[in-house]
């Protein structure tokens, strides 16, 4: 069985504030597979506090630093295309024939997508010809809070963390607990991509416990 106990949080992993044990069950067998830890609020205030103290740098980093970086995540995304396959298809029940040719495929083009959208995006444009010396500025604002769903994981995921990663907002993830395989393996290619520490965070929990503690956090 998988121990997928740790947390992604300011670019480490680390080991929950509390031990809270959690069976992810295969659908597919009706057994457990993976075992993770359901995270506290001293987990959350330690994402978000990451997250927080890494918003002023990523926000200024170069926006070309931040396009190499989300490129970079895209070629590990489709280098490990199958270990995702086989995560998704483990948590979550899907065929492993559609968690290869949908599931995981939904994440490579969303990825793709927001990469060529964000090639035109401008983030200081001219109000409109009746107020030439007026600019209107699109900036990100602090932390994003991401609480995604079981049934298209990566799909969802990558909805989310990537436009937030090229706008230059700092992100805490806290995907569905009863499947949560596939973004414990998301956060280990943003590891290994190279985003700066408290950027992209991540917190296994349930709803009850971290996602409300993520959704009425103040600093979110």
């Amino acid at each position: 069985m998988l121990d997928r106990r740790k947390f992604y949080i300011n670019g480490e992993w680390v080991e929950p504030s509390a031990p809270n044990d959690f069976e992810v069950i295969d659908p597919s067998t009706e057994e457990p597979c993976a075992v993770i830890a359901l995270g506290g609020q001293a987990d959350t205030d330690a994402a978000v506090a990451a997250a927080r103290a890494a918003f002023e740098g990523w926000m200024f980093t170069p926006r070309e630093e931040r396009v190499a970086l989300v490129r970079r995540l895209l070629e590990i995304y489709e280098a490990r295309a199958e270990e995702m396959a086989q995560a998704i298809s483990m948590e979550m029940g899907a065929p492993i024939d559609m968690s290869r040719s949908q599931q995981v495929p939904a994440g490579t083009w969303h990825i793709r997508n927001f990469l060529k959208a964000y090639e035109g995006f401008e983030h200081e444009r001219p109000l409109g010809p009746h107020a030439p010396e007026d600019r209107i500025l699109y900036e990100p604002i602090g932390v994003v809070g991401m609480i995604t769903p079981w049934n298209w994981p990566m799909n969802q995921v990558t909805l989310k963390v990537i436009p937030a990663m090229l706008v230059g907002a700092t992100a805490v993830l806290k995907p569905s607990e009863i499947a949560p395989l596939s973004a414990h393996l998301f956060a280990e290619m943003m590891d290994e991509a190279g985003f700066p520490k408290g950027v992209f965070n991540m917190v296994h929990g349930d709803g009850p416990g971290v996602g409300t503690q993520l959704s009425g956090h103040p600093d979110v």
